[in-house]
Order: C-alpha cells, then structure tokens, then sequence
C-alpha cells in the first residue's frame, strides 16, 4: 500500500563529498515500508519526482521519527531539478514506499551476503541493520565498493559492526586513492572467493550500478548460488 504525504527536512548531513544524507521528519505521520524498499520524493508543489531507496530501517525510523534518503549531488552541490532546495524544513513530497528489493520475513539460508557499490548502499544499510535487530544466527557479511576512501557512506556504523563480530566487512576502492590500504578494483571474483563459505546456502542482495550489478550476479551464479537466492537492484535510473 503506497501513500502520497509532504513532510518537512529534519536535516540534510554530508555522507560524501559526493552525495548528502536526507532526514525527513515522520513526527506527524506514519510511513510504514519494508527494509529495503524506495520511495519517491521532490520538493513539494513540483511535478518531478525521483526514486531513492530507504537508507534507514523501519525500526530506525519508528526510533527516530525519520525517513533517511542518500541522495547523489553533482559538483555543484545539487541533486536535480526535483530538489532545487535541500534546507531544514523544506518541504518534500513523498509517494511510496515502492519496489520488490526487500529482506525476506525468515531467510532459510545459512549465510547473508550484502553487495554495494556507491548510493547502492542505501538498501542495504537498512537490510542489515533490520537483519542485526532479528538477531538471526546466521553468517553476515557486507561485501563494498566506492570511488575512493571517502566516498563510503555509513563506513563508522559497519565498522562499528564489524569490530563488535556483528557482521564480515569487506571494502575495495575503485580509483587512485593513495591514502587507501585495502583492496583495490572492482568486486570480482576473487572478492566472492575470499568471503563465501558455503554458495549453495548464501541469500545474495546486490545494489550499484548496472555494469556492478550484472557482473557480480553472473559470478555468484558461476560460483553455485542459486538464481533464486542472488536479489538484485540496479542503480542506473536512481540515486
């Protein structure tokens, strides 16, 4: 069930130096959606709108009383005509929540696998925050790429996760970055390699840019997960 409601920006927080954290405030309403979902938004009384996923859980947003998008921005700091103004109490036209990229009720399998690249990450900071609350026993792993070391959104959280043995955290920068330590390239194969244990019973989530997400579906495939359990998102017409 979708809705159309105009809420005001909470906030507008730097994430990169290439996109910026949107907090809208759900104070006066109610805006139910499933991890993973996206909704579509522009500055109210425009016609435009443009679809973003949902960067934050349901239970995030209950707890704050906000909708957290990560919206892309060009060099000159604007996301588009849709949001020719991002200030504190803009109003924003919200319509949704839309889209099928959801986290299951109760995943069977064994292991969770999360793949991002770029804004792709948006979902599934709320997948695996939502996936962390379920407490399901299960191996969690968030397998992310991203232009150079700046450029990942959320890092501080993942890394928290990561320090306490909640989740796997791999990252790989794809330009010259010579302030970065870490894997260099593209996710390939031998990214898959070093962070699968068991294929046959790894549930996939995969969200970026078209030419990331084709590529790392086909491997999945080819290293034995079923089609069936690679759920993907491509990011060419979203942000």
């Amino acid at each position: 069930m979708t809705s159309n409601v105009t809420i005001p920006i909470a906030d507008v927080i730097p994430a990169t130096p290439r996109a910026l954290l949107l907090q809208l405030n759900l104070e006066k309403e109610k805006f139910p959606f499933n991890a993973g979902q996206a909704i579509m938004i522009g500055q109210h009384g425009l016609n435009l709108k443009r679809p973003y996923s949902i960067a934050c859980s349901p239970e995030q947003a209950a707890s704050s009383r906000m909708l957290e998008v990560l919206v892309a921005v060009e060099a000159n700091g604007s996301p588009g005509t849709h949001l020719p103004t991002l200030e504190k109490d803009q109003l924003i036209d919200v319509e949704g929540p839309v889209g099928s990229f959801i986290f299951p009720e109760l995943p069977i399998e064994k292991n969770l696998l999360f793949i991002g690249g770029g804004t792709g990450i948006s979902p599934l900071r709320s997948m695996l925050d939502h996936a962390l609350r379920m407490k399901l026993k299960k191996t969690i792993t968030l397998v992310y790429s991203a232009r150079r070391t700046e450029d990942f959104a959320f890092i501080e959280e993942f890394d928290r996760y990561a320090r306490a043995g909640q989740i796997k955290l791999h990252q790989t920068v794809t330009r010259d970055d010579l302030a970065w330590q870490g894997a260099r390239g593209r996710i390939s194969l031998l990214n898959f390699k070093a962070v699968m244990e068991n294929p046959a019973e790894t549930l996939c989530f995969v969200c970026g840019p078209t030419s990331m997400v084709d590529q790392a579906t086909a491997t999945l495939n080819e290293l034995g997960v079923p089609r069936e359990a690679v759920r993907m998102e491509q990011w060419s017409n979203k942000s």
